[in-house]
């Protein structure tokens, strides 16, 4: 058995189709399926069924797929650990988040420490999350709401309020705060579902006997403030979110506490080189200043 079949087989088992895997292999479809075939005939015993062009894994192939993932993750961190080992000074490092509004502050604060590590940001909805740490894929996530798992570690970092954001000259901006059942009438723009706030939100208004109408459904939390200034909405917004712009006002949410919580996240197996744990330091600090 080679760690080419394997890293083949991983390929077409997360996508189930030879044409999308060969293309994110870069390889030639013959290529790839000469290789899987290779490697069942290794194994003795077929790992997909074929349906047309596409693939679906078979209790053969389900199984295998489970020990094959941990062979390839626990290569993967002995070459990150040798990186670490080799060059602590370089290297990149891997985060995706649910909640980007204080990320930009902990960036700025990591890069003074770390000016030549480089890093990469995905934005994700909660879902998509989950997936890549059960595959330790990341190496710290900023989450909302928290994710518990076998293989995940999580820690609370903040508790951040969630407000109701208003441009100026709506009917509720010369209030403080405002009672859920109040905003039953109201448009809405707020982030798509699967993002934690939007579905928390939604559950809350809900349980209040309104679903909330949005005039806008869309993935960058950050335009979020500008259609409100633009009285295109209203919207739910985190405190650590707020904007500075003296043409929306923030009230709170009476009777009800309406919080989300802020997690980092890790994969408890994946190796954590010395500038993700100085990274780890960071958020742990930006909070508690915030607190």
């Amino acid at each position: 058995m080679e760690l080419l079949q394997l890293q083949y087989f991983v390929a077409v088992a997360r996508l189930e189709h030879v044409t999308e895997a060969a293309q994110s292999l870069h390889v030639t479809q013959s290529s790839l399926s000469k290789t899987i075939q290779r490697l069942e005939e290794d194994l003795g015993v077929p790992l997909f069924d074929r349906i047309g062009r596409r693939l679906r894994l078979n209790e053969f192939g389900t199984r295998f797929l489970h020990r094959a993932e941990r062979a390839l993750f626990e290569l993967e961190q002995g070459k990150q650990e040798l990186r670490d080992l080799s060059g602590p000074e370089h290297g990149t490092l891997e985060l995706a988040v649910t909640t980007a509004s204080t990320l930009p502050n902990i960036l700025r604060e990591f890069r003074k420490k770390r000016p030549h590590i480089q890093f990469h940001v995905q934005m994700l909805t909660t879902q998509e999350m989950v997936t890549l740490l059960h595959r330790g894929e990341v190496d710290f996530c900023l989450s909302s709401p928290p994710i518990r798992g076998d293989d995940i570690e999580c820690e609370i970092v903040f508790v951040d309020p969630i407000l109701v954001a208003v441009p100026e000259g709506h009917r509720l901006a010369n209030r403080s705060s405002v009672s859920l059942a109040e905003l039953k009438d109201e448009g809405f723009v707020g982030v798509k579902k699967g993002y934690g706030t939007r579905d928390l939100v939604d559950a809350l208004c809900q349980s209040v006997g309104f679903e909330p109408i949005y005039v806008y459904e869309g993935d960058e939390p950050a335009r979020l403030s500008s259609l409100v200034e633009a009285d295109i909405g209203i919207a739910f917004i985190p405190s650590t979110a707020r904007n500075s712009r003296e043409s929306i006002k923030y009230l709170q949410v009476e009777n009800r506490e309406l919080v989300r919580e802020i997690a980092l996240l890790w994969h408890k197996s994946r190796y954590i080189s010395r500038a993700a744990m100085e990274f780890r330091d960071i958020v742990t600090e930006y909070f508690q200043s915030l607190s």
